[in-house]
């Protein structure tokens, strides 16, 4: 299977507001997919339709080529907080995923929960953050899933938890050739962990593509006031006398008049986060 997750014109709205408008997406299997926006930007309400927890009001959506809640049991899902169950022990948490899920790795699930530390008699309560997160994450790789979905999961946690986080994430992707989709506000995070990007802003897909792609097919240009710019306009910003603009553009800007600086994957994220009010941008080429 090539692509994990379609969507073609997926909506969510609620009365009058759009949760979701218009979202036509490709997600490719076998990647570790970043999904990054402001609050409010429609990341959750995503997630939430991929995993049948939400029905669309337009448009379709397609997960490992059914849909949702098709293959279910196909899915593993860490929702925001990662939520676990205080009054139920580490032990009490495996016990149930065994019962609820087929294809079930109790060896994985324990061999995990030793090298972690965890005290499998410990109520959920008295577990950190950092090892709620855990437990959280046992649980979904466990389920032996074909896709792996994400919904911040170290948004609350300290940067030592949630490197240990990511790096255990890596791990699993690594053994059992997960596809992943991981949301969150950290750019440097999605940096660290994943291939391929997609930028969620004002219900709507601004763009998405692989980082590779993503860095070399932005630049910042500078140059007089009112010159016009090359490439395709992102965002813009004037004095007097210049004007800057961030653009997508391939290739070389050889044209003198333009002075051209780099930019970083948080700095091209934040430019389209300051989209709010703009048309969606198409997708890069590289993803069709």
């Amino acid at each position: 299977m090539s692509t994990v997750l379609r969507a073609v014109g997926l909506g969510k709205t609620y009365g009058r507001r759009a949760a979701l408008d218009d979202c036509t997406l490709d997600i490719p299997a076998g990647r570790v997919v970043g999904l990054v926006g402001p609050n409010g930007a429609g990341k959750s309400t995503l997630l939430n339709l991929a995993v049948g927890m939400l029905a669309p009001t337009s448009g379709t959506i397609e997960v490992l080529g059914g849909t949702p809640p098709e293959h279910l049991a196909k899915v593993g899902y860490v929702a925001q907080d990662t939520p676990t169950y205080a009054h139920l022990t580490v032990a009490d948490h495996l016990a149930l995923g065994e019962h609820l899920n087929p294809a079930w790795d109790a060896d994985l699930a324990r061999r995990r929960i030793e090298r972690l530390g965890l005290d499998p008699r410990q109520r959920a309560r008295k577990l950190s953050g950092g090892q709620r997160a855990q437990l959280a994450l046992t649980l979904g790789i466990a389920k032996r899933p074909e896709l792996l979905i994400l919904d911040e999961p170290v948004a609350s946690l300290d940067p030592l938890a949630r490197r240990e986080f990511l790096q255990d994430l890596m791990e699993a992707v690594a053994e059992q050739e997960l596809s992943v989709i991981l949301s969150s506000h950290l750019v440097s995070d999605l940096e660290r962990v994943c291939d391929h990007l997609i930028v969620l802003v004002a219900s709507r897909v601004r763009l998405a593509g692989d980082l590779d792609d993503i860095v070399s097919g932005h630049v910042r240009v500078s140059g007089p006031r009112d010159a016009g710019h090359p490439g395709e306009l992102v965002t813009a910003s004037h004095t007097d006398v210049q004007s800057t603009y961030v653009v997508r553009y391939d290739g070389p800007i050889a044209d003198p008049t333009w002075n051209v600086g780099h930019l970083s994957l948080e700095d091209i994220v934040l430019a389209y986060m300051e989209q709010r009010r703009e048309p969606a941008v198409r997708e890069l080429e590289s993803v069709r």
